[in-house]
């Protein structure tokens, strides 16, 4: 029974989840009464905590996570200007002569938006907001509507640079040179938050391409779902964009993505310099719209600390919560588990991604990347996997459940500032073709393996 305790320590902690409890003091505060609980007995040895004050220490002094601060406070700052109002303007007016056009519209700048931002949930309050109420007026079906702004705002969890990729990319991290190490390689290979991003880059864009595709067929097959978009006031069709309100929309997003994208890509710059590149950029771009006061750049440095706060405190929980679970032999067993499993690697490979894709119902992608990703790495790694095709095949799967009924947080999202007239089964049956999309995303990945690791190896 005693073998089963680090089991006994996860499932007590996903129920103290459950019933409502902070996620960084569950973490902590189960991990240590277990371990005391355990001394107590004399089954755990609380020798094994004097290694937390250097977990600790690294967690502070780790240079990766200083990326975090700062793509939160570029996310925040680009969300207090009217960049994406601007480009979401210019290119509905522009594409909404066709049918589809609005709906190919939000994805663009949706595109666009998790390129320069990485926040889900700022994304889709943004496209919702903005984007939601032109395409019911132009008459488009409140389903595509709204799984078309769900699905587009989810883009932040894959396309570079992403917050939840630079969490996973350093988690992986981690776990590839525990996996080595356990292996008996005394010098490991690092997988870097670069080559995560370079990883994500080509199927991020491959998911984009299946969601323009899916509008695109749908305006041609069933037209009255996405129609070209009416103008009142003219008989002759839209109006023609000025081509300087397009460049103004298109080139503050494309020189930033530009700047943070391609300075990490072409290793000029490690992603979290790039990352105060980004920031920087983003005041810039607020004061060039004169959209940044004293009072809008306290907003942003609280909504910064604040965002920053919880994903540390969170860190510095699960590292607590991981020293405990190896101390009781977790590592060992969930590797005995994995070892068992009919089908050797691949059934462990779809057992994990299946309770990630089933926790990601109830809980963030923060969580999951803390608690489930440090336990299961290691041991799909020491089987032999690619670290970068399991890092872009979690990080599609965290997509996934941003989109899935009942508890997507993308979908929550969105009802809170859809109109009254948008029922919430519209938005749960608009999000269905999309999430079919991604799982076919995530089937293409495991048929076609070399499709992440390819970008990294060409650049690096």
């Amino acid at each position: 029974m005693i073998e089963f305790l680090p089991l006994v320590m996860f499932a007590a902690v996903f129920a103290a989840l459950l019933a409502g409890y902070a996620v960084a003091a569950t973490l902590a505060g189960v991990a240590l009464l277990f371990a005391f609980g355990g001394a107590a007995f004399g089954v755990f040895d609380l020798k094994d905590l004097g290694f937390l004050p250097g977990r600790l220490f690294g967690i502070v002094t780790n240079q990766t996570l200083i990326a975090v601060p700062l793509f939160v406070a570029m996310g925040v700052t680009l969300e207090r200007t009217r960049i994406a109002e601007t480009l979401l303007e210019s290119l509905s007016v522009l594409l909404g002569r066709v049918r589809g056009g609005l709906g190919i519209a939000v994805t663009v700048v949706g595109m666009m938006m998790a390129a320069s931002t990485g926040i889900v949930g700022a994304t889709v309050v943004t496209l919702g907001l903005l984007s939601l109420p032109t395409m019911l007026r132009h008459g488009y079906d409140p389903r595509l509507a709204t799984g078309t702004i769900c699905a587009t705002g989810t883009l932040g969890q894959i396309i570079p640079p992403s917050i939840a990729l630079v969490l996973l990319g350093d988690v992986l991290s981690s776990a590839y040179q525990q996996a080595q190490l356990g292996l008996g390689v005394f010098s490991p290979k690092t997988v870097s938050v670069g080559d995560l991003f370079a990883g994500a880059l080509l199927p991020g864009l491959v998911l984009v391409g299946l969601y323009l595709g899916y509008i695109a067929v749908t305006a041609l097959l069933r037209p009255e779902r996405a129609p070209a978009r009416r103008d009142p006031e003219s008989t002759d069709g839209p109006p023609a964009v000025p081509l300087r309100q397009l460049i103004r929309g298109l080139a503050p997003p494309i020189l930033l993505i530009a700047a943070v994208l391609g300075s990490i890509l072409a290793g000029f710059a490690t992603p979290t310099e790039a990352a105060g590149v980004g920031a920087m950029g983003a005041l810039l771009l607020a004061v060039a719209y004169r959209a940044l006061s004293w009072s809008v750049l306290r907003e942003i440095g609280a909504a910064t600390v604040k965002t920053t706060s919880m994903v540390f405190f969170i860190l510095i929980g699960a590292s607590v919560f991981s020293l405990v679970f190896r101390g009781y032999g977790g590592d060992e067993l969930v590797a005995g588990i994995f070892a068992d499993m009919p089908g050797g690697v691949l059934g462990a490979t779809v057992i994990v991604m299946v309770v990630i894709f089933l926790l990601g119902f109830l809980l963030d992608f923060i969580e999951i990347t803390y608690v489930v990703v440090p336990i299961v790495g290691p041991v799909l790694l020491a089987m032999g996997l690619d670290p970068v095709w399991l890092g872009v095949m979690i990080a599609v799967n965290l997509q996934t459940s941003f989109l899935t009924p009942p508890f997507g947080f993308s979908l929550f999202y969105l009802r809170g500032v859809a109109p009254p007239e948008v029922a919430t089964l519209d938005i749960y049956r608009g999000a269905a073709p999309f999430i079919v999309l991604q799982l076919g995303l995530l089937a293409l990945l495991a048929l076609a393996p070399g499709l992440a690791p390819w970008l990294p190896g060409v650049l690096y």
